[in-house]
């Protein structure tokens, strides 16, 4: 796909579906009660039981709305990004001189950071894209790594593998009439830009780069090939990869793309645990205690003033009422608050939630009572969790790979770095931690089996530790367990 012809109608006619399925998706992860009453006010959005709930107006302007958001689609989101990058994964290659270099790109390009961030928004969103650059305006001395928002992203795929790609973004200084646009189409080798001056459902008429403040900076900063738009990227991959949350996508079959966490679809359960939510704290509002006082405790305040009850007096005036008449007495009414039904109705969709979206109830903290657990405890009350973090760990592996390799041959082909250009291998890990004790024991009692030596059970009790530093420690273990000659130097 090239970039789009002038007049070409914005989004391209077949991304629209996607698109709007996207901003559902969008509006729930975001917990904005405004997004979502906006989105399902429109008459056309998907999950009517939804919109019943959230996109009917008030019944009067002066009504106090009690409507009130859980936002568990944020957290479905966000405990996904936990569990794949809460811990950086291994990402290695062979050549020492080149694994220092990486580390350092990988260090400096924030990558634990880039990767929770994208894989929080690839939960929400079905996906998202890792792409690498440069811009030596902004860094002098290396590629830059950054996540780009499938709804920003045209790609296109042969057999199901990302063969170029589109970013666009909306550029600031655009109207309700007017939108700029700059687009860049990803080849393997080239990068194509193009800025465009249109409508919100056109995209206008193409126009040279030095019209937007924006694109003019980015002029500046690239070296442009002879027609003023295309970048040579030096490399021959694709600097840019697609990381689908979940495969295959069960609303668009056959297609490339991803899944969201929420396509079980959720829209329904989620509207329930707020129709549950609401009813709750509604309860709470209206079983809030009241005082029933005779008239005569009431102030007068005045003509057209009404009358009030002060509840910090505490001397009133006699009453001519008889001793034997209630009518003088206060009466406190407050109903009871259905907690119980509450709260066990949005543990059941809170459950049901995370069961569809493939977690366990524990990772959003709902067993255990806050006890202290091994790891092997925890993955057995997690394992729903973790086969999904497993999953999805298969589809970043692949994105990770690709783009660390693209980092190390863009420093070679634009600061000067001598790479060699190796398999990257990434490694997750178990997704577990274990305690101290956990540790120590499994240690122990593979010491008694004989079936682990010293400075193996150095690494596993330090695993962040060099391999001098092991050495060191083994020295010292051994010099301290030494067992004494129990002949020394008796004459023989």
């Amino acid at each position: 796909m090239s970039l789009p012809e002038n007049g070409a109608p914005w989004p391209p006619p077949e991304w629209a579906p996607v698109y709007a399925q996207m901003r559902v998706d969008d509006a729930w992860y975001s917990g904005d009660p405004r997004k979502l009453a906006t989105l399902y006010g429109d008459d056309t959005a998907p999950a009517p039981s939804v919109r019943r709930l959230i996109g009917r107006s008030a019944p009067a302007p002066r009504a106090r709305k009690v409507r009130l958001h859980v936002p568990l689609a944020g957290d479905i989101a966000s405990t996904s990004a936990d569990l794949l990058f809460a811990d950086m994964p291994g990402i290695t290659v062979a050549d020492s001189a080149t694994m220092d270099r990486l580390t350092t790109l990988l260090d400096e390009c924030r990558v634990q950071q880039v990767l929770l961030s994208g894989g929080e928004q690839a939960a929400a969103l079905s996906g998202v894209f890792l792409r690498s650059t440069w811009d030596r305006a902004v860094v002098t001395d290396r590629p830059i790594l950054t996540v780009v928002q499938p709804d920003q992203a045209i790609p296109v795929f042969r057999h199901g593998i990302l063969t170029s790609v589109i970013f666009w973004r909306e550029l600031p200084g655009s109207t309700a009439s007017t939108v700029w646009r700059h687009l860049e189409r990803h080849t393997p080798g080239e990068v194509e830009h193009g800025l465009y001056e249109g409508t919100p459902d056109n995209v206008g008429r193409r126009v040279p780069l030095t019209e937007h403040p924006d694109t003019v900076a980015l002029v500046e900063s690239l070296d442009l090939a002879g027609d003023g738009t295309t970048v040579k990227t030096g490399v021959p991959m694709l600097t840019a990869s697609y990381v689908p949350n979940m495969l295959p996508s069960r609303l668009m079959r056959g297609s490339s793309l991803g899944r969201s966490d929420y396509a079980a679809p959720l829209y329904d359960e989620f509207a329930a645990l707020d129709t549950t939510w609401t009813s709750w704290m509604r309860e709470i509002v209206l079983a809030r205690a009241r005082l029933t006082v005779p008239r005569g405790y009431l102030r007068n305040e005045g003509p057209g003033q009404g009358a009030t009850f002060d509840l910090d007096r505490e001397i009133y005036d006699a009453l001519n009422i008889p001793p034997t008449d209630g009518g003088a007495s206060l009466e406190l009414f407050q109903p009871d608050i259905r907690v119980e039904q509450h709260q066990s109705t949005a543990e059941a969709l809170v459950r049901q939630c995370a069961q569809s979206a493939g977690y366990n109830a524990q990772s959003f903290g709902m067993e255990g009572e806050g006890q202290p657990i091994t790891a092997t405890e925890y993955e057995g009350r997690d394992q729903r969790s973790m086969v999904t973090r497993r999953k999805k760990a298969g589809y970043w592996r692949y994105g990770i790979r690709e783009q660390a390799l693209c980092l190390l041959a863009l420093d070679n082909a634009h600061f000067g770095g001598r790479n060699v250009l190796d398999p990257v291998a990434v490694d997750f890990g178990d997704g577990t931690v274990e305690s101290e004790m956990q540790t120590a024991q499994t240690v122990e009692i593979l010491d008694r089996a004989k079936a682990i030596s010293t400075p193996e059970k150095v690494r596993k009790v330090h695993p962040d530790w060099d391999d001098d530093r092991v050495n060191a420690e083994v020295a010292a273990i051994l010099a301290e367990t030494a067992v004494p000659d129990p002949v020394g130097t008796f004459p023989m």
